[in-house]
């Protein structure tokens, strides 16, 4: 069972007739941001963020989300800092309160040489709610 699908006390509405209803109670953000100010630590302090996707996933018994974040690197010092984060990410030990990082996998690395040497890495990673 998902840690949020708990139940929970039924709100109940005491406005009077014409009073107009609260906004909307902002929904809990997901753990990305933790995710993405990791990793920017693990790539060094030449890595440029170019895109992060965030998908709900689900087997039988977890629950949690699929992520693909691109950082780019400039230069020559840059793409050795690249090259380092490509060898260290799939080891990394996240920090990440109520998850666990199942899965931490380079997808692809591009190399570009024109108009300036740059390396771009495309990751995956699977998180699982830890309950």
């Amino acid at each position: 069972m998902p840690c949020d699908a708990l139940p929970t006390p039924a709100s109940h509405d005491l406005r009077q007739g014409d009073e107009t209803p609260a906004a909307p109670a902002r929904s809990q953000r997901g753990p990305w941001l933790r995710l993405l100010a990791e990793m920017l630590q693990l790539a060094g302090g030449s890595a440029q963020f170019l895109l992060h996707t965030e998908k709900a996933w689900s087997s039988a018994t977890f629950t949690g989300s699929r992520h693909v974040v691109v950082l780019e690197f400039h230069g020559v010092d840059g793409i050795v800092q690249g090259e380092d984060y490509v060898a260290a990410l799939p080891e990394h030990e996240f920090t990440i309160a109520g998850q666990i990082v199942a899965d931490a996998s380079v997808i692809a690395v591009e190399h570009h040489v024109s108009p300036q040497p740059r390396m771009t890495v495309e990751a995956q990673l699977l998180l699982l709610e830890d309950c």
